[in-house]
């Protein structure tokens, strides 16, 4: 099943299931593609209670995704144990210590937490974080405390932010900061993601000293290091000559992003989840920012001839064209030996805020179709592209965050490029700036494209077309592996990785390569499925109970 047509029936059985008001509410989440013509899609609204939902909650998005990558700043989590160890390294986020005096601290392995008990709850629980903090800088004396607030902590109505700035005050060499990032706040991770970039704002970004050396200056944002990802870019960015200066956040640290206002050029990977500092930074410090990816070998090409470009040296062009030649080569080697055994296959793409989008070109270089893709986070411009945002309604729930008022800063703000640079770079080269596509530009006419997905509809979608791979989270993969369908996770790669750059896509290449081709999932199937059932005898005592019958 593939036509319009039959996507078309697909979506009203979906939907027949649904009582009425429901069914009119998903209606507009669930559309069909057409790339001519971009159809509205509605997106970052609250899920209908007692739908299955892939989503995670808004202290899920600050403290797990974007600030948990980050190695020496102490992520203190202000609630109950159980939100503290969920958010530990569970999105596999890996970092690499620096080997000079004072670069050697790596708190990721720890996790901190006030561990919240009923007394807390009814008395409040402010005394025992701030003796939580105490304790943390006594033991570790690093650079940075963020604190954390769950759900109970909104509830009872602790300040945070009174804790952080009293212990700042108190401990005097460490920067603590709260995140009011209670887990109900916005309709999903989203909300935490744009509280997180807002604290790092105010707090931290531009707090450190200017950093000169380098000729070719940026920052990668919304790269979170999964699998060593950031290690893969790293070595890719100094082998042309390019100064990283801060990755948000993957392999990161306190003073990179104090000290990330030096740079000359932003470069956002996920977009959904730190756009909002991209546009901050320039406003403040008149750092343009570009769309790039890395996922995928002819995108991680397009990018660096895109930040090429955007530097004008001629210099830095001949040696990005001579690193990706060299990395080039053992890509098409690695393609070419899997291309028999993916070419013709299928996959659904549901995850992230913008990864269903970069890894639809990986797939491409593997031959594959992407048949229905969707953000469990998204919201209606990481589909439609950036153009529809003055169209966007700003519902209550957005209303929820705050929003920054930011101007320039008298005294680091610095224009990099000109607007009539601008308007040549994007005339001559084709190069945008402060833009970002979406998803169903590139997706086929007739694709479904399905914001929130969820556990029901996941099923239908497979029963329907029966894809080769399924790309989603951990909550979906053991359910999709017992309908017969791989499912490769890229929350967190499962043990796989890195995925990004060059070296990045010949693993992915073999990965999947593995999972399409593998026969044992045709094996896959509980007896009833087969024809086979359970019938209960009763026999004399120490025979066996129960026997198959066909």
């Amino acid at each position: 099943m593939s036509s319009l047509a039959d996507n078309e029936k697909l979506k009203d059985d979906i939907l027949d299931i649904y009582p009425a008001k429901v069914a009119r509410k998903r209606k507009k989440s669930i559309v069909l593609n057409d790339p001519g013509e971009i159809p509205e899609i509605q997106a970052n609204v609250r899920t209908i209670p007692g739908i299955i939902t892939q989503r995670g909650c808004s202290y899920a998005g600050c403290k797990g995704v974007v600030l948990g990558p980050t190695r020496d700043i102490i992520n203190l989590t202000h609630g109950p144990i159980g939100c503290g160890f969920y958010s530990w390294l569970t999105r596999r986020n890996q970092t690499r210590p620096g080997t000079e005096a004072g670069s050697d601290e790596n708190f990721m392995t720890y996790c901190f937490s006030t561990d919240m008990q009923d007394p807390n709850i009814v008395f409040g629980g402010e005394k025992k974080l701030k003796k939580a903090v105490k304790e943390a800088y006594d033991t570790f004396h690093p650079k940075a405390i963020g604190i954390f607030s769950t759900c109970p902590v909104g509830l009872i109505g602790d300040d945070v932010h009174a804790v952080a700035r009293e212990m700042t005050e108190e401990l005097g060499d460490c920067n603590v900061f709260g995140f009011s990032c209670e887990g109900y706040k916005g309709v999903s991770q989203s909300a935490g993601h744009h509280i997180a970039n807002n604290q790092l704002f105010k707090h931290v970004i531009g707090k450190g000293e200017e950093k000169t050396e380098g000729e070719f200056k940026i920052n990668l944002l919304g790269e979170y290091n999964i699998g060593g990802d950031a290690f893969v870019l790293e070595d890719i960015f100094e082998k042309c000559g390019i100064t990283l200066g801060a990755t948000f956040s993957g392999n990161s640290t306190y003073d990179q992003f104090a000290s990330s206002y030096s740079a000359d050029l932003n470069c956002i990977m996920c977009h959904r989840s730190i756009n909002y500092v991209a546009e901050m930074m320039e406003e403040k410090y008149g750092i343009p920012w570009i769309k790039v990816n890395f996922i995928g070998a002819e995108s991680s090409a397009k990018s660096l001839r895109k930040i090429a470009d955007y530097f004008g040296s001629q210099k830095l062009k001949d040696r990005v064209e001579e690193v990706i030649a060299e990395e080039m080569s053992a890509v098409s080697a690695a393609r070419d030996e899997v291309l028999p055994r993916t070419e013709g296959k299928s996959a659904m793409l549901f995850v992230g805020g913008s990864r269903a989008h970069h890894y639809q070109d990986l797939f491409t270089e593997l031959g594959m179709k992407t048949l229905a893709a969707g953000y469990e986070f998204g919201h209606r411009d990481d589909y439609e592209g950036r153009r529809v945002i003055p169209n966007i309604k700003i519902d209550a729930d957005s209303r929820n965050i705050e929003e920054l008022s930011v101007s320039a800063d008298p005294d680091k703000y610095n224009q990099r490029i000109t607007d009539e640079e601008r308007a040549r770079l994007t005339e001559e080269r084709g190069l945008e700036f402060s833009d970002y596509e979406g998803l169903m530009p590139q997706m086929e006419e007739g694709t479904l494209v399905i914001d929130d997905l969820s556990h029901y509809e996941m099923e239908e979608l497979i029963k329907a077309h029966k894809p080769d791979v399924f790309c989603a989270g951990i909550k979906e993969k053991y359910a999709v592996q017992k309908m017969g369908v791989p499912l490769k996770q890229l929350h967190s790669y499962d043990y796989g990785g890195p995925y990004a750059g060059f070296a990045g896509a010949v693993n992915f290449y073999k990965d999947i390569a593995l999972m399409v081709s593998s026969r044992v999932w045709g094996l896959v199937g509980a007896p009833w499925e087969k024809g086979e059932s359970l019938s209960p005898v009763y026999v004399e005592s120490g025979a066996p109970a129960v026997t198959m019958t066909e």
